[in-house]
């Protein structure tokens, strides 16, 4: 019997080319799986793309005088010249900056807005009196409270693969000018939460059955995120750079990058569909009992987006409601150079464009 497999993966962040830890690690297994399965007479959807927003994208476009549209548009050619290279089997890869992903972001924001599971509050966050900015989670470094590791980031720790917040940070440091805690502030500003405590019973019911095919760490790091407790998470930022929020008043803030990006496996499967000509066809993808086996969908992931896809993106899923939650998260673990987990943002790596020349 035929099955339907979607083959969903990382989506590269837009601020520099690939490198051959993000190659080996989600990259050439995705597409060996793909092939496979298509070989094998399966029906296969494989989409992914660009990853645009953020504030890296904003400073390091501010640092070079051109606009974050320039820069990232920059990073895409170099991205997609890198997968023709390869001879990657893409159905479509495409980018986060597209008019179809911001009206689909919008749509998930209002959808959970709508039915409670987000709402504003009030939030603590860094502000560099130095470069006068909010920083956003990944700007803050400081020591790990939980393993001690000293270049833990705001929002996770790559030693012991907790998430954090910045103010759990031991003496935080902004990244950008370098600034130690006592020149950090710590202000309050207002914020869109995503409510994950109240998901938090359905998305347990969910890893707790049918999931003997999922890797034990990936499965594991999941359950014991849930077990210490969901806490409410903001997906908006301080910025003007991303996905407006849909609601009046806000045109000083943007949706968070690691909220729209995971959408992006749905807004890819619907401009797909749209691009071939047969608009409604993403539903057999996406709308459970649509298929008969069901579809299996498949993110292919390092380790550190383990709880992006394996909590958050489901609980997301969960709460707007009628559509397909993940068949597995294969996770890999780190591609290592000298010791240290091959990082772009800390130039430990070997860029594939490179190996191909």
């Amino acid at each position: 019997m035929t099955e339907h497999i979607l083959v969903c993966v990382a989506w590269p962040y837009a601020k520099s080319s690939t490198h051959v830890g993000q190659i080996v690690g989600a990259y050439l297994p995705a597409d060996t799986f793909a092939r496979y399965h298509r070989m094998k007479g399966n029906a296969v959807l494989m989409v992914s793309g660009s990853d645009e927003h953020g504030t890296p994208i904003l400073v390091d476009s501010e640092r070079e005088g051109i606009t974050p549209r320039e820069f990232v548009a920059r990073y895409h050619r170099e991205i997609c010249e890198v997968w023709d290279r390869l001879g990657m089997s893409w159905d479509l890869y495409t980018e986060t900056g597209t008019e179809n992903h911001y009206r689909i972001t919008q749509d998930f924001f209002l959808t959970l807005y709508d039915k409670g599971y987000i709402f504003k509050d009030t939030m603590q966050s860094p502000y560099c009196p130095t470069d006068r900015r909010f920083l956003p989670d990944r700007y803050v470094e400081g020591t790990c409270p939980h393993c001690g590791y000293t270049q833990a980031r705001g929002d996770q720790c790559d030693n012991c693969g907790r998430t954090l917040d910045p103010i759990d940070l031991i003496e935080p440091r902004c990244r950008l000018c370098g600034s130690k805690q006592s020149a950090l502030e710590i202000r309050d500003t207002d914020h869109f939460f995503l409510d994950l405590p109240k998901l938090q019973e359905p998305l347990l019911a969910w890893l707790s059955e049918g999931k003997d095919h999922w890797r034990a760490n990936t499965l594991g790091f999941a359950l014991n995120w849930l077990k210490e407790g969901l806490r409410p998470r903001a997906i908006t930022r301080d910025l003007d750079w991303g996905v407006p929020i849909p609601l009046e008043g806000y045109d000083d803030k943007r949706i968070y990058v690691w909220f729209d990006a995971v959408i992006g496996y749905f807004s890819a499967s619907v401009e797909w569909a749209e691009r071939r000509g047969t608009p409604e066809a993403w539903k057999t993808w996406w709308v459970p009992e649509q298929t008969d086996p069901p579809v299996k969908s498949y993110y292919f992931i390092g380790k550190d987006n383990i709880p992006f896809h394996a909590i958050i993106w489901p609980a997301m899923l969960i709460g707007y409601g009628n559509r397909n939650l993940p068949y597995d998260v294969p996770a890999n673990e780190f591609m290592t150079m000298s010791g240290a987990k091959a990082s772009s943002s800390r130039g430990n790596v070997i860029w594939t464009r490179d190996v191909l020349d």
